[in-house]
């Protein structure tokens, strides 16, 4: 069971489906009325597409708020050491119609369902107005997809409420990309000497 995923990795996700429809098509009399079936096995295999792509390197795009319905600037950087994720976040948030900003170390792991989960786990740089509340938490539940063109995450976040502040909730939309430059989040680790575990995703 232990060397399992390492097979797996050498099977794409458009692997399988290739694999599934034609043993559908060869084993099957009537494959038509079989084909409809491939969709559901299709959907049974995407938790281990999920463990099979590499999720380490440079994401961006943006955050939406519900609360605000704004949309803003976010990007997160992974990389995985000894079989364990880690990562930063650089966030943006609205606060009486200005920007600040908060750069947090994250934890990252692929849940069974595929799913990838990120939780904050500590902040060491912002400008928020009167100092942060430490008590509050991210909690991002993304899925994992692949276009062909592009590599994305997507889902919905939520924060945790306080005696301070409410609970927060959006989505996160973000692609992979290749190139780190153009990038505020590893300007902030490379100016801090915390970007040697990081490189560029090729």
């Amino acid at each position: 069971q232990n060397e399992s995923p390492s097979i797996l990795k050498k099977i794409s996700f458009f692997q399988i489906k290739s694999i599934l429809n034609t043993f559908i098509v060869k084993n099957t009399p009537n494959s038509t009325r079989m084909k409809q079936f491939l969709p559901l096995l299709v959907a049974l295999c995407c938790p281990i597409f999920a463990f099979c792509q590499d999720i380490t390197g440079l994401w961006k795009g943006t955050m939406f708020n519900d609360s605000t319905q704004k949309s803003l600037p976010y990007e997160m950087v992974i990389s995985k050491e000894n079989g364990k994720y880690t990562g930063y976040s650089h966030s943006w948030f609205l606060v009486d119609g200005k920007e600040y900003y908060g750069v947090k170390k994250i934890k990252v792991r692929v849940a069974k369902d595929g799913k990838i989960v990120m939780q904050d786990a500590e902040l060491i740089e912002n400008n928020y107005p009167g100092g942060p509340d430490k008590n509050v938490y991210q909690l991002n539940v993304l899925d994992l997809a692949n276009s062909g063109n592009e590599i994305t995450l997507q889902g919905p976040f939520v924060t945790n409420r306080t005696k301070v502040y409410t609970e927060l909730t959006g989505r996160i939309n973000v692609k992979k990309v290749s190139q780190l430059t153009g990038s505020e989040l590893m300007t902030f680790l490379q100016k801090n000497g915390m970007d040697k575990s990081f490189t560029a995703v090729k």
